[in-house]
C-alpha cells in the first residue's frame, strides 16, 4: 500500500508539474509552447499526462501484465484525484514588480504607462 500511496504522489507531481508549472528560467513553458498540435495541449491536462506518466510507473512496480494494467488506471485515478482536490488551493507564486520611479500613478495608486 505504501509503494502505490507513493507512485500515486510522484504521478500527480510529474503531471502536475509538467502542465501547471513555469519551472527554473520558465522551461516548462518553453517546452509546452514548442510542442506542436495535439501532443502541446496534451502538455496542458494534467489527466491526460497522468495516464501517460503513470504507464512507466505501473510498469515499474507491477509483478505480472494484469497488475500493470491495472496499476497503470488506478495511479493515474489517483493522480486525477489529487488534482481535483488540490485545484485552487495550491499556491502560486508570483514575482512583486519592483516600484519603478518612473513610472506614474493615477488617483488609486495603480501604475500608468510612461508618457
Amino acid at each position: 500500500m505504501f509503494r502505490f500511496a507513493v507512485a500515486v504522489l510522484a504521478t500527480w507531481r510529474v503531471a502536475h508539474l509538467l502542465a501547471r508549472e513555469d519551472g527554473p528560467g520558465d522551461v516548462l513553458v518553453s517546452l509546452r509552447r514548442r510542442v506542436p498540435g495535439g501532443f502541446g495541449r496534451m502538455l496542458d491536462c494534467v489527466y491526460c499526462l497522468s495516464l501517460w506518466i503513470s504507464a512507466p510507473v505501473a510498469i515499474a512496480i507491477g509483478r505480472d501484465v494484469r497488475e500493470i494494467i491495472l496499476l497503470w488506471l488506478s495511479l493515474s485515478a489517483g493522480a486525477i484525484l489529487l488534482e481535483r482536490v488540490t485545484a485552487g488551493a495550491m499556491p502560486h507564486y508570483e514575482e512583486k514588480e519592483i516600484d519603478d520611479e518612473l513610472l506614474r500613478k493615477d488617483a488609486t495608486g495603480s501604475e500608468l504607462a510612461p508618457g
